[in-house]
Parts: structure tokens; C-alpha cells; sequence
């Protein structure tokens, strides 16, 4: 069985390299980018099972982001996983998966990931 395979969308270089080391350890391949500009051209040249998006990003940010990938590939989850709560009442949002605040403490975003990746 092929490894899943998960785009992590971050513009913090400290808090991709930790998303890319937890879920690896988790047995899925991870793919980084740091914007939304870049994960557009990742998400139409190669497959992924999850992507795992930011909202406060700079050039395009994660709800523009989110809306256009979900045009191109309507049938990848995404999970929001951001540290501003008040986005979650943007309509755009609601198309997510999963809209989660970041902590300190990962297991519930990687719980959120073996949720999502075992029910497809």
C-alpha cells in the first residue's frame, strides 16, 4: 500500500519543519510549501490524499488558497489549521475538512489526519 502522501501549506519555516517531522513519524509523505501561490502549482502537478492549510500566509492567503484548489481538485480534504479563530466564520471556510487552532500540543491535528486519511 502506497504511503499517503500530504501537502503542508506554512509559512513558518520552524512550524512546517515540525508538521513535516510529526507526520512522518506517523508513516505519511509530506510535502512542504510556504504559500498558497506555491501549493497551487503543487496540488496541479502532482496527487496528494490531504492538504493541510494556513490562513495568514503572504502573497495569497489560505481561504483564497482553499477556494482555489477545491476549483481544480474538489475531492482533496483540507484540513485549516490556523492560530486565528475568528476565520472560521468565513463561508469560504466551511468547504474545509477540518478547521483546527494551532497548539503547542499536535495529536489533535494528527488525530484530525488519521481521521480523515482512513475514511477515505
Amino acid at each position: 500500500m502506497n504511503k499517503k502522501r500530504i501537502l503542508v501549506v506554512e509559512d513558518e519555516e520552524n512550524e512546517r519543519l515540525l508538521y513535516k517531522e510529526e507526520l512522518e513519524k506517523e508513516g505519511f509523505t509530506v510535502i512542504c510549501c510556504q504559500n498558497g501561490s506555491e501549493a497551487l502549482d503543487m496540488v496541479e502537478k502532482e496527487r496528494f490524499d490531504l492538504v493541510i492549510l494556513d490562513i495568514q500566509m503572504p502573497h495569497t492567503n489560505g481561504i483564497e488558497t482553499l477556494g482555489k484548489i477545491l476549483t481544480k481538485k474538489r475531492n482533496i480534504p483540507i484540513i485549516i489549521y490556523t492560530a486565528y479563530p475568528q476565520y472560521k466564520e468565513h463561508f469560504l471556510t466551511w468547504a474545509a475538512d477540518a478547521y483546527l487552532i494551532k497548539s503547542a500540543d499536535l495529536d489533535v491535528l494528527k488525530d484530525k489526519v488519521r481521521s480523515i486519511l482512513t475514511n477515505q
